[in-house]
């Protein structure tokens, strides 16, 4: 090989491994100007030594010469739509029916938001791609081979060792919101009209017959699903998105695997929270049978899989003027910037404000005060901010800057390590006690009836109450006769100054008196602990029955906790052992709140009391649910993960991670005959 062309070799090597730690991985390693070198060097080669030119090479991306037309091609594979349902009631009904089918088999679940682009199927034999056709009707599709080649996210050629001889990776064609605000900007400036959203403008690009028109506009690639293939390892979808990562094709982003369909309705929520952090539009939740034996066992119905479904958002959105930003204080801290706007109505709804999320948003969507900006509701999701209409811009609008310190303390703020929130990091400020005393007195806190905005203000400037605390020391006759600010009826927004009265002081004195008995759980979501609520509080004191034990039990031990993980168990760690979180508990326990969890009684004398027992891999006996009920009915209590209070692990076939951690620890492991003879003989657990 000459110089030259072990040189082309190596900057194609080169770039692409870029272009997949940029796209794929999210960890880009070179400069822009760096990147750019490089690729004009390998250009000014292909163009000196015209025999090393290659249709794969990374140059290609500009665009050939344009198509007569579109030709339609049969899809290997038919290329089937999504069945779609739009309420969590006929979701649950969906799992159900599913489990059926399936004779009640455990069954594992994928669950990724549904990118709001269009569908394509791009084609690689031998590692190289050579065709990518539109979804069409599912049996024929437009060959948009052309177009998807100026994709700069989707490999020409698959890097790495691995070239299976048929990829078909089913994805979707998107762009995102800075990108399509960067496209309107050009076409106002040249004289064009912009385009209305992200989707419409990739559904047009990908059909045009000038390829070199999609290589101006930004188009980027998820991969989500697979059609013919011959040589991927991969059986189940988490090992498929993880094997054509390695390709350098960018699988689908966030995805989540659950263990079951329960697990999958609790979590629908999170992945809702992340949607409006998206750089790219959503427009639902799709949920996935992981294992592909499965999914062949379910087969098709005539339109569509019965291995997956669609939970969509009806989505709404408006155009309207950003007046100015601001910055609120969260309950921990958290310094969230708002878009303050001129009322827009939106789904029946007038939307005046925003939320901008964080410092990293403002910066993706270059927003500034005074641009016209696109809003949108999805859902009973808050209204968000998806893009600024930058040709609307008329002047030069200075950048708008986080602020350094708190609005209300004054305290310099900090960014979370490794994450996206800035925070004040001071538990006295003002504006963080009086949202976390507003939450203390909610209904998913401690439900203390009549302990709302209006009224923690007053507390606050009366200087009645500092800490949670205070507020079980009030009594009626400091509160009766203090003013407060309060909402005239049929006056929107007027206020009228009027006394608190006996019968509202009374009525909050008496409401504070029963919240100390609504037990530990309810205090620790209460309380602004980061990642506790309701939920993970249950799961902390349904373990650990006193804010002793909780205390006692080191960062391992409640990560151990089904549910919980480091996270979480890192944050109630801190919070116990730190001075503000102890002051915190100790002024609770004064003050005569309950501090403890009443604990289910369980039988005594059954073969499993007290303890703790954790299965994994694939069960014959046993059915998943049957042998966790079975193990509750034993007198033990059924954990998901391992730690050094695991009593024993049962292993079924191909049990992983969970059984070299037990090894690890000097877990006693046994198999599932194991414990059926010796705990289960004569009980039914195995339906």
């Amino acid at each position: 090989m000459s110089s030259s062309a072990q040189r082309v070799a190596e900057l194609r090597d080169e770039i692409r491994r870029l272009d997949r730690l940029y796209y794929v991985e999210a960890t880009p390693a070179v400069s822009d100007l760096e990147y750019d070198r490089l690729l004009q060097e390998l250009r000014n080669l292909e163009q000196k030594y015209p025999d090393l030119h290659t249709p794969d090479s990374p140059t290609q991306r500009v665009g050939d010469a344009p198509v007569e037309h579109l030709v339609q091609v049969p899809h290997q594979v038919p290329m089937l739509s999504i069945d779609n349902t739009y309420s969590r009631e006929d979701l649950k009904a969906y799992f159900d029916r599913t489990e059926k089918l399936l004779d009640g088999e455990p069954i594992e679940w994928v669950m990724e938001f549904k990118i709001d682009g269009v569908a394509a199927s791009v084609r690689y034999e031998g590692g190289r791609m050579v065709m990518a056709l539109t979804r069409g009707n599912g049996e024929v599709g437009d060959d948009i081979t052309h177009n998807i080649r100026t994709v700069r996210d989707l490999p020409l050629q698959v890097v790495g060792d691995q070239e299976p001889a048929v990829l078909e990776v089913r994805g979707e064609v998107y762009m995102t919101n800075a990108d399509l605000a960067d496209l309107n900007l050009r076409q106002i400036q040249s004289g064009s009209e912009p385009f209305k959203n992200t989707r419409n403008v990739t559904a047009g690009t990908i059909r045009l017959l000038d390829p070199s028109i999609a290589a101006e506009r930004s188009l980027r690639f998820f991969c989500h699903g697979v059609g013919e293939m011959n040589g991927l390892k991969a059986t189940n979808h988490m090992d498929f998105l993880a094997e054509v990562g390695t390709m350098g094709i960018p699988p689908t982003p966030s995805v989540k695997l659950l263990p079951n369909a329960d697990a999958v309705m609790k979590a629908v929520a999170l992945l809702e929270e992340g949607m409006p952090d998206l750089p790219f539009e959503v427009d639902g939740i799709v949920f996935k049978v992981n294992d592909f034996r499965q999914r062949e066992r379910l087969g098709m119905r005539s339109k569509s899989p019965r291995w997956l479904i669609a939970y969509k958002f009806e989505k709404y959105e408006a155009v309207t003027k950003l007046e100015n930003i601001t910055v609120q204080v969260g309950k921990t801290g958290t310094i969230t910037p708002v878009a303050n706007l001129v009322p827009v109505e939106i789904a029946d709804t007038t939307v005046s404000r925003a939320s901008l999320h964080n410092a990293d948003e403002i910066e993706r969507l270059d927003v500034r005060e005074g641009d016209i900006v696109v809003v949108e509701k999805a859902g009973k999701i808050i209204p968000k901010v998806v893009r600024v209409e930058k040709h609307e811009r008329r002047n030069e609008l200075p950048r708008w800057t986080f602020p350094t310190e708190c609005p209300e303390c004054q305290t310099g703020l900090e960014r979370d390590s490794g994450g996206v929130y800035i925070r004040c990091p001071n538990p006295a400020c003002p504006a963080q006690l009086k949202q976390r005393l507003v939450y203390f007195g909610s209904r998913p806190g401690m439900d203390i009836d009549g302990l709302g905005d209006e009224l923690v203000d007053v507390l606050l400037a009366e200087r009645l109450v500092a800490n949670y605390a205070d507020l079980y020391r009030l009594s009626v006759e400091q509160i009766a006769n203090v003013n407060w600010l309060r909402k005239r009826k049929g006056k929107e927004g007027q206020l009228i100054v009027v006394q608190v009265g006996e019968a509202n002081a009374i009525k909050l004195i008496e409401g504070i008196a029963r919240s100390r008995e609504r037990g530990l759980a309810r205090v620790l979501a209460s309380i602004s602990i980061r990642h506790v609520g309701p939920r993970v509080s249950k799961l902390l004191t349904r373990e650990y029955a006193t804010i002793e034990a909780i205390i006692e039990a080191d960062v391992e031990d409640l990560a151990a906790i089904h549910e919980i993980g480091d996270a979480i168990a890192e944050s109630v760690h801190h919070f116990c052992h730190s001075e503000y979180g102890k002051r915190t508990l100790d002024e609770l326990r004064a003050a005569g709140v309950d501090l403890t969890e009443a604990v289910e009684e369980m039988p005594q004398g059954l073969p499993l009391s007290g303890k703790s027992v954790v299965v994994t891999g694939a069960l014959k006996k046993f059915k998943r649910d049957g042998i966790k009920a079975l193990i509750e009915t034993l007198g033990g209590r059924a954990s998901s993960s391992i730690s050094k209070k695991t009593d024993f692990l049962i292993a079924g076939e191909k049990a992983g991670s969970k059984l070299a951690k037990a090894k690890e620890l000097g877990v006693d492991v046994m198999t599932e005959d194991e414990f059926h003879s010796r705990y289960a003989a004569g009980q039914d657990g195995a339906g």
